[in-house]
């Protein structure tokens, strides 16, 4: 009998302990068989990493739940942003949430095998997986080409970078999504017309450090080309503020 190749592992070069959790939720919407067999081996996963597990429901039960996703606010988003997907997870006669909170660690094994699970869902009746950490649901073709990529896909495809107006010619640049990484999201304040770019490309560089392990504490100084003086880290906000869904760190641009 031949071995079976272990997947490569995600390192995360920069991490160092902590007391961080990540946390990990996503809604797979579709039709299943009564035994529910996920093929993530295909996809280099081994199964779900101890502490996430799936629940099941009947998409009709669970659209009583107050905070179902489909309803309110963010529903309502859904259904504009791709109104095909929407239409997909509405339908749909069942659910498999699969949710869990991890300590933080050396790799992003756990991610990885998350995603292969995922993936497996959809080779068994899977139509869209909603991520509501980044406000997005995709329909089965959209979410393979987004996340099956070869040695995983990129960091800054698990975050969703948005630009809110602060008036004049300033803008806030900010995320959502690292609590997958057990990370505190991004907020760049003040941001001036002219530096909107290189905030984008800061933003992106600066999710893929916290994503591989890095820590910003308060205060300290992060050097960009052509702003002088660099911008200070200020970590703050709480789990609790619907910004973010998550704690933040705050660079501002000088006024």
């Amino acid at each position: 009998m031949s071995e079976v190749t272990p997947p490569a592992s995600w390192p995360r070069p920069y991490w160092q302990p902590g007391e961080d959790e990540v946390v990990l939720q996503f809604y797979v919407f579709g039709k299943f068989e009564l035994e529910l067999l996920i093929p993530s081996p295909r996809y280099g996963s081994p199964g779900l990493p101890a502490g996430v597990e799936i629940q099941r429901f009947q998409n009709a039960v669970l659209r009583q739940w107050e905070g179902y996703p489909l309803n309110g606010a963010l529903g309502r988003l859904i259904q504009e942003d791709t109104p095909e997907a929407y239409e997909q997870a509405r339908i749909a006669p069942e659910v498999l949430v699969v949710r869990g909170v991890l300590k933080d660690g050396a790799s992003l094994d756990y991610l990885r095998d998350t995603l292969g699970v995922l993936a497996g869902m959809l080779d068994v009746g899977g139509s869209a997986i909603l991520d509501p950490q980044i406000l997005t649901l995709f329909d089965a073709e959209h979410w393979r080409h987004h996340y099956l990529v070869k040695d995983g896909a990129p960091p800054r495809n698990h975050v969703l970078i948005l630009r809110s107006d602060e008036g004049g010619d300033r803008s806030w640049v900010h995320t959502r999504g690292m609590r997958k990484f057990g990370r505190p999201d991004l907020s760049l304040r003040h941001v001036p017309e002219r530096d909107l770019d290189r905030a984008g490309v800061l933003c992106e560089k600066l999710v893929e450090l916290l994503s591989l392990g890095a820590h910003f504490s308060a205060g300290q100084q992060l050097d960009v080309e052509g702003i002088p003086g660099g911008l200070v880290a200020q970590p703050g906000g709480s789990l609790d503020d619907p910004e973010f869904n998550n704690t933040h760190i705050e660079f501002r641009w000088a006024e």
